[in-house]
């Protein structure tokens, strides 16, 4: 695996797919259309997803892509593998609350190994450079020129002062109770996979998910997060998340700063 290629294509295609994004973002209105599990999809779903398998098809033919927006690469089981979601925080973009970002990711053997997180209203890029390292790399982005790049680090937390970062659209009790087990000094509010690079770039120290995803809204974040020397574990009893799961569905998960100890609900 050439994964200096793979860092760059992945680099490359969130940006053309962030520029797809905020084209129809910028408009004055837009339609929404609801799929099949009712979840709502815009024109800019679509052309994210596009652009951004028709660049994979063009430079890594030879790996298979799953991604959310076509049904059909559901079925596919592989070793290694790409996930992609175009557009990971629908309701953020239909909101116009800016907390919208790009996830491409390779999958290795169970395990997301590299990822790109591309927030384009936000203005912040993530991704894991060619040895695995995350970084963040500051605007404007441009796809033929990489700006100043920052190794990012997990914070070391302080038990008796947590910070926490949770959904803003699927905060739900069972998260508040889990979250009441630990001394919070403060709350960050995010959509999408931004909260796996809050935790990556040690501005938070806690996310757990109580609620529904898939794996194609958090293997990219995860890739980034364990680039930063994070971890992201199930819920229930604490072994590693991995993918390629059957229906690629998650269980409920903690990503954390290592360091601290983990409580049971």
């Amino acid at each position: 695996m050439d994964h200096a290629r793979l860092a760059a294509t992945f680099r490359k295609l969130a940006l053309d797919a962030g520029r797809e994004i905020m084209e129809v973002y910028g408009r004055p209105d837009f339609d929404v259309a609801a799929k099949a599990d009712a979840s709502p999809v815009t024109e800019a779903d679509l052309r994210a997803d596009r652009v951004i398998c028709e660049g994979l098809g063009a430079a890594f033919p030879e790996i298979p892509v799953v991604t959310e927006e076509q049904q059909a690469s559901h079925g596919i089981a592989a070793d290694v593998f790409i996930l992609v979601d175009p557009l990971d925080g629908t309701k953020e973009f239909v909101q116009r609350r800016g907390d919208f970002t790009v996830n491409i990711a390779l999958i290795e053997h169970g395990v997301a190994t590299r990822g790109v997180v591309y927030a384009p209203a936000k203005a912040r890029l993530f991704y894991t450079d060619a040895q695995g390292q995350a970084v963040e790399e500051a605007g404007p982005h441009d796809a033929g020129r990489i700006g100043a790049v920052t190794p990012l680090h997990v914070s070391k937390p302080d038990p008796e002062a947590l910070v926490v970062v949770a959904s803003k659209s699927h905060r739900d009790q069972a998260t508040d109770d889990y979250i009441a087990l630990y001394q919070v000094a403060d709350f960050r509010s995010a959509g999408s996979s931004l909260k796996f690079c809050l935790v990556a770039a040690g501005e938070a120290d806690l996310y757990p998910r109580l609620g529904r995803t898939m794996e194609w809204d958090t293997a990219a974040g995860h890739a980034v997060l364990s680039g930063a020397g994070g971890r992201v574990v199930r819920f229930d009893g604490h072994a590693p998340l991995t993918y390629g799961k059957e229906g690629f569905e998650n269980p409920h998960f903690i990503a954390f700063a290592p360091g601290l100890t983990l409580l049971r609900a």
